[in-house]
Parts: C-alpha cells; sequence; structure tokens
C-alpha cells in the first residue's frame, strides 16, 4: 500500500510518500510545498493545492494520512492552518483517494512510542524506520508529514488485523 502523509502548514506543507508492503516500509519521496510568505491566503492555499495534486500524480498513492491540528495554536494561525487542512483534503478526494486523519499525538505514539516525544526524537524514528533514509537532508516538516504515513501503516495494519480476528 502506497501512503501519502501530509503535514498541513498555511507558509510550508510537508509530504511524505512511503510502501508498506509486508511489514516493511519503504520510502518513496519527500519534501515541502513552500509558500512565499506574506503573499495572500488565496495564493498559498493555491499553491498548496497545486503542490499536493503534482506530488498525487507523480507518485499515485492509495490513501491521504493527515495530521489534525495541535489545539495550542493561537486563533490566527489555527484558522490559516484550517484552510490549508481544506485544500489538503480537497485534493485528496478529487483524486479519490482514503482519507485518514491522526492527532499529533498518536503520531508520535506510533513511531516513537510516547505521544509526548520531541521532534528530534520523531525525526530520528523516522530515519530509523525508512531504509535509505538515514542519510538525507529531510526539513521537519518533511519528517512530521513521513512520520504521519509510517503512523498510518502501523495503524491500519493493526485495524486490519483486528477485523480478521473478530472475523469481519
Amino acid at each position: 500500500m502506497r501512503i501519502l502523509g501530509v503535514d498541513p502548514g498555511s507558509v510550508t506543507t510537508g509530504f511524505g510518500v512511503v510502501d508498506h508492503e509486508h511489514g516493511r516500509l519503504s520510502l518513496v519521496d519527500q519534501g515541502c510545498i513552500r509558500t512565499p510568505r506574506g503573499a495572500a491566503l488565496g495564493e498559498r492555499l493555491e499553491i498548496i493545492y497545486e503542490g499536493l495534486i503534482a506530488v498525487i500524480s507523480r507518485t499515485r498513492p492509495v490513501v491521504v494520512a493527515v495530521e489534525t491540528p495541535f489545539a495550542g495554536l493561537n486563533i490566527k494561525s489555527l484558522i490559516q492552518l484550517s484552510h490549508a487542512r481544506g485544500v489538503i483534503l480537497l485534493a485528496a478526494r478529487s483524486a479519490s483517494l482514503e482519507i485518514h486523519e491522526y492527532a499529533p499525538r498518536s503520531v508520535k505514539s506510533a513511531v516513537v512510542g510516547y505521544g509526548g516525544a520531541e521532534k528530534a526524537q520523531v525525526e530520528k524514528m523516522v530515519r530509523l524506520l525508512l531504509p535509505g533514509c538515514a542519510s538525507l537532508i529531510l526539513s521537519p516538516d518533511a519528517a512530521d508529514a513521513l512520520a504521519i504515513a509510517i503512523c498510518h501503516a502501523h495503524t491500519a495494519g493493526s485495524a486490519s488485523r483486528i477485523r480478521v480476528a473478530a472475523g469481519r
């Protein structure tokens, strides 16, 4: 299964694409969609949407995993982040992709084993879990996006095993 993880941001949106086959993870692509600081919100949203559509077209994921907003943000940041998440969800739906959303603490718990992990710990585990990722230059946003994709890989696998065990 090819998973696109997205770390939403109204200025920088991170993305990470991984393949999850037979319990093994492999890196497909990673990076950031950057928007000009000071640009109008509509312009930034268009750049995020078009950038994500290009990533989806290039990598052909079957599912998109998106991080939900962190409650500690100030209202203005939360509103702008919500707009960015909206165009991310729209891009995924327009490509007919399945969407899953994860809270930041769930992502950290799935990747590091502790919901209160620091960004550096998350990045270190991403590098350990993805072969070939150790020597890459990863932005914090791309590392977070890869962590979101890894979280979905772990969560989807567990959910599938539970369904099989329950006979569904």
